[in-house]
């Protein structure tokens, strides 16, 4: 049994993580292409560096983040590979083009985290959810909701409810981070961490009325800046408020140590919800919707879109709820995909 991993940026490098291991546990190949959507050494090489992953044995060249300049790429190493399975983790470009390649070529495509939906089109990442999902023969769950969306949608392929490898890279990684990584001074529970890198809340306005709200918390926030997200700040002469401290992207671990230390989190990324739930950390999304609703309904994360004073009040206001059920799995969903994978039922190349 051979898989062809495909990945492209951080959360999928992190989504990855302890699924490679999984599958070396159960005997399965593993080949990872990396597509280069992000190509800087804090987004993509530091992951290598930090979780002890294999190189990958595939790099596109392209840095492009259009899929129909990956997919090409993708199409030679599937070809080349002849895998059993193309999997594909999220929402990303990188996530498209991986599916399209496999599917074109006849290899069966598994997507980790099908069914999510925030319900916005005009979210770049929803579009891609959707086309991935039809294109995919294994759809890998992280809660009832997410199949129940699938059902609606009458999608093809066969779904399967496992818990989210996100879950399992927090139950993982986040002790270790805690105990490597310094904080710089920073006290435990006594400052926020933002990030913000969607791609319409790094333009005009948004971008401006989000540092706006950041720049009115009392305590400090720290801000891991995306290039492209400190490139936005500066091209538009956005001041920020002495209270946010704007610093490079952090390695996982880095983050881990930070957001899971933190009084509240400030963000926009889906992945930072809910490892924000998983380390008991208050969230606040900078989004006018999210995919994790359930984290929403539980009083963990508030929804503010970019409105400076809700962003304000929400972060005063942030607080754990006192009972929290389980959410997303337990921890070992990695196993279970794992052991899907080499089922006999499943479709060969």
């Amino acid at each position: 049994m051979k898989v062809l991993t495909v990945v492209g940026n951080r959360p999928q490098f992190i989504k990855s993580a302890p699924l490679s291991l999984a599958l070396r546990a159960a005997g399965i190949e593993e080949v990872v292409l990396h597509t280069g959507q992000h190509y800087d050494r804090e987004l993509s090489q530091v992951f290598f560096d930090e979780l002890g992953l294999a190189e990958p044995r595939h790099r596109l060249a392209t840095r492009s983040a259009d899929p129909a300049v990956m997919r090409p790429g993708i199409a030679v190493t599937v070809e080349a590979e002849r895998p059993d399975w193309v999997l594909v983790f999220g929402d990303t470009n990188s996530t498209l083009a991986g599916a399209q390649a496999g599917a074109e070529a006849g290899t069966p495509v598994a997507h980790v985290e099908s069914g999510l939906r925030s319900g916005d089109w005009t979210m770049p990442e929803e579009r891609n959810r959707v086309e991935v999902d039809q294109l995919a023969a294994l759809l890998l769950c992280p809660d009832e909701r997410s199949r129940a969306q699938l059902e609606r949608e009458d999608v093809p392929g066969r779904a399967e409810v496992v818990g989210d490898v996100m879950a399992d890279a927090a139950r993982l990684f986040a002790p270790l981070a805690r105990d490597r990584v310094p904080l710089d001074g920073l006290e435990p529970g006594r400052y926020a961490v933002a990030t913000v890198h969607r791609q319409a809340n790094v333009a005009q306005p948004r971008l401006g009325r989000i540092a706006e709200g950041l720049g009115r918390l009392e305590e400090p926030v720290v801000f891991p800046a995306h290039p492209r997200t400190r490139a936005a700040l500066a091209g538009a002469g956005i001041w920020l408020g002495p209270n946010v401290r704007l610093v490079e992207p952090l390695g996982y671990l880095q983050l881990a140590a930070l957001a899971s230390q933190a009084r509240v989190i400030l963000t926009d990324s889906g992945g930072l919800q809910k490892e924000a739930y998983w380390y008991g950390v208050p969230c606040v999304t900078m989004r006018p919707s999210t995919e994790w609703m359930d984290t929403v309904e539980a009083g963990a994360n508030v929804l503010v879109d970019d409105d400076p004073d809700r962003i304000a009040a929400a972060a005063a206001e942030a607080h754990m709820p006192a009972e929290r059920p389980v959410l997303y799995g337990d921890g070992h969903a990695s196993e279970r995909i794992a052991e899907l994978l080499s089922e006999p039922w499943a479709p060969s190349s």
